[in-house]
């Protein structure tokens, strides 16, 4: 794209002055200056405009704040334009879902009023948080991006569909029943993208996702996969639904380099005591602490609570209202800490958080992974800390050796700059409500 200069005989072209000075015009955010590491910052070089996307697109990217392509954005987003099949894996909050909707968005034809992509997500908390960053990608262009999940009104989304609807993001049965009564129609649908891929083709998903693919055209079609691990599953779909899929591969570790992970071995008793310590002496801008059931998410902040601090929780059994305004509130840093179930683990990004804790740990190491990726995002630094019983050894040890990792155990100081950035970790530590730190944008 060009940027503007002189032609041949030291006269200025004017359409290259017009392409120079449209970046001016932009409302840049300001720049994060957090350090980052080569989780983002190993990439080729390339810079967003080497793809030849349309000038308001362009003006969408960087107004979001995005200066230059992700390594897995480099890989993904050339190959994506060009039409074919992708298979993509790479770390949680490394820039996947850039990845897909900016070719997604690139593509899609305003003049044609019909439903041309469809971007599925296995929670609706992810769906919303994907719509809102296409929203904000596509705002100078007249591309229409439509949310429906379940737990909302069916007939809201029916009233919506009357109006031209170029980009779905869905969850998957909501997008199914849609189109099983004849009110989404998906035969000028060619792309379909599976987010956190890994999850939406377990069982319960599968059948879904092939009723789907049936209602889309057979020509032309375009399927794109993104998840940071690759089952059993996602191979049988793959034999079955796509053709010659361009194959991604950013993992030669599975966990982020910025997340610095701790344990404490502790009995269930001591729980909420050691808690109650990390909060007092870590510099916590946001945290995330799962637990393993509803239950004890509700009353665990509950105790956090009676002890003084800002605590939101969220879980997958709250009315959909509820669990909207919760993420919404968090996400704009109104509270500082959040319990949760490991609906949160699918994606999330919220850039405030530096501190995981696994108040309950969990069992499954492809559980711990996604937990512990809500910290670090982007190339950020962040630390995990697990707190370990008796009963959790086993799955402690067996976890560090899935994934090739090391927990290391919990010094009596935490060096800040493993998890604050710049001169915050130089600062003195802050005290208030819900582990404080100087800087931190949530009330304590």
């Amino acid at each position: 794209m060009a940027t503007g200069g002189a032609t041949g005989g030291g006269t200025a072209d004017p359409v290259d002055e017009l392409s120079a000075d449209w970046k001016s015009k932009l409302v840049i955010p300001e720049r994060d200056s957090r350090p980052q590491t080569e989780d983002v910052l190993n990439t080729k070089g390339n810079e967003f405009e080497d793809y030849y996307l349309q000038r308001e697109l362009l003006m969408g990217i960087f107004e979001k704040g995005f200066e230059r392509p992700s390594p897995v954005q480099e890989a993904a987003i050339p190959v994506a334009l060009g039409g074919r099949d992708v298979l993509a894996r790479a770390k949680n909050g490394t820039g996947k879902t850039g990845a897909f909707l900016i070719p997604t968005i690139q593509m899609i034809d305003v003049a044609n009023h019909k439903i041309q992509a469809l971007i599925v997500t296995p929670t609706r908390e992810l769906a919303l948080q994907t719509a809102a960053i296409a929203r904000e990608l596509c705002k100078h262009m007249k591309v229409q991006v439509m949310t429906t999940t379940g737990g909302t009104s069916l007939r809201d989304d029916i009233m919506r569909l009357y109006d031209p609807v170029h980009i779905i993001v869905c969850t998957p049965g909501r997008i199914l029943d849609l189109v099983s009564k004849g009110i989404a129609k998906l035969d000028g649908c060619n792309i379909m993208v599976l987010d956190e891929a890994d999850k939406l083709l377990s069982m319960d998903f599968q059948e879904v996702l092939d009723g789907l693919i049936e209602k889309m055209p057979t020509k032309d079609r375009q399927i794109m996969l993104f998840s940071a691990t690759f089952p059993h599953t996602v191979k049988l779909f793959k034999d079955k639904h796509l053709n010659n899929p361009f194959e991604i591969n950013l993992m030669e570790s599975l966990t982020l380099k910025g997340v610095t992970q701790y344990y404490a071995f502790v009995q269930e008793k001591q729980k909420v005591h050691c808690l109650n310590t990390l909060f007092s002496r870590l510099r916590i801008n946001q945290s995330i602490i799962f637990c393993n059931s509803t239950q004890r998410v509700e009353l665990l902040a509950k105790k956090i609570t009676e002890l003084g601090y800002s605590c939101f929780y969220i879980h997958s059994r709250m009315v959909q209202n509820s669990r909207n305004r919760v993420f919404h509130d968090f996400r704009k840093g109104l509270c500082r800490n959040l319990v949760c179930s490991d609906l949160f683990t699918r994606g999330i990004d919220i850039q405030a958080v530096n501190v995981v804790i696994n108040f309950d740990f969990p069992d499954m190491a492809e559980s711990y992974l996604h937990r512990i990726g809500r910290s670090g995002r982007f190339g950020h630094l962040g630390i995990a800390v697990n707190l370990i019983t008796a009963e959790n050894r086993r799955d402690l040890y067996r976890i560090e050796k899935e994934l090739g990792t090391t927990i290391q155990p919990i010094p009596a100081e935490i060096d800040p700059s493993l998890y604050v950035a710049g001169a915050e970790a130089m600062a003195g530590h802050a005290a208030g409500g819900g582990g404080g730190g100087s800087g931190a944008p949530a009330k304590p």
